[in-house]
């Protein structure tokens, strides 16, 4: 049970990594978190994976004062590696795929938010730890019961974009470049994956490790 618990984890925090790659090659927006993110690259000059960081140290200390059962192996690898795996996979995807089209981007924008989705439902049940961003909407549902897990997770993405975009212009950006950070994938995301996640949790993750 361990070593499929410690599976999922790694396999779920992959995934996520690579999903948010895919979203970037889509640019017709990223998922909420990524979006703050966008809007802290714009402003903030270091590189992506080092700034990630950064701000999920930050993120981190809420957790250890919150709800330390959040923090596990996933958490580490996911602070650690997760900025630096989806730089990776977006030049890799940039380079097989130059100029995607319209309908190669919007291909990449289902397959980001169904991967991203399957990935959070692995390592969130593998209950190794799971994203310092992730631990604020479980710890507001689970420990502070203040709504239930997927209407959390919505006003934090909410709260997300509309930090991120703020931060994007503040940073210089201009409505040409808007597409990058926040678009109809974000909106989706930001209402769907909670419930997507919940989903993907009652029948795919849960039942694969009770086998």
């Amino acid at each position: 049970m361990k070593t499929r618990r410690i599976f999922m984890s790694l396999c779920g925090v992959l995934i996520c990594a690579v999903s948010v790659g895919i979203f970037k090659l889509a640019a017709l927006g990223v998922d909420p978190f990524q979006s703050l993110m966008g809007g802290l690259d714009k402003k903030i000059p270091i590189s992506f994976g080092t700034l990630y960081v950064i701000v999920n140290l930050l993120l981190l200390t809420f957790s250890l004062i919150a709800d330390r059962h959040n923090i596990g192996i996933a958490t580490f690898i996911n602070l650690f590696l997760l900025g630096y795996i989806t730089e990776f996979t977006y030049h890799f995807l940039q380079g097989l795929i130059p100029d995607p089209s319209m309908l190669v981007r919007i291909c990449c924008l289902l397959l980001g938010i169904l991967i991203i989705c399957i990935g959070s439902a692995l390592y969130m049940t593998a209950d190794l730890g799971v994203s310092t961003y992730d631990a604020v909407a479980i710890v507001l549902a689970y420990r502070y019961k203040i709504a239930k897990f997927q209407y959390c997770r919505i006003a934090t993405d909410l709260i997300c974009v509309i930090a991120g975009v703020a931060i994007f212009f503040w940073g210089g950006g201009t409505m040409g470049e808007i597409s990058t950070i926040v678009g109809v994938g974000t909106i989706v995301t930001a209402f769907f994956m909670g419930p997507l996640i919940e989903f993907f949790n009652q029948k795919l993750a849960r039942p694969l490790l009770k086998k």
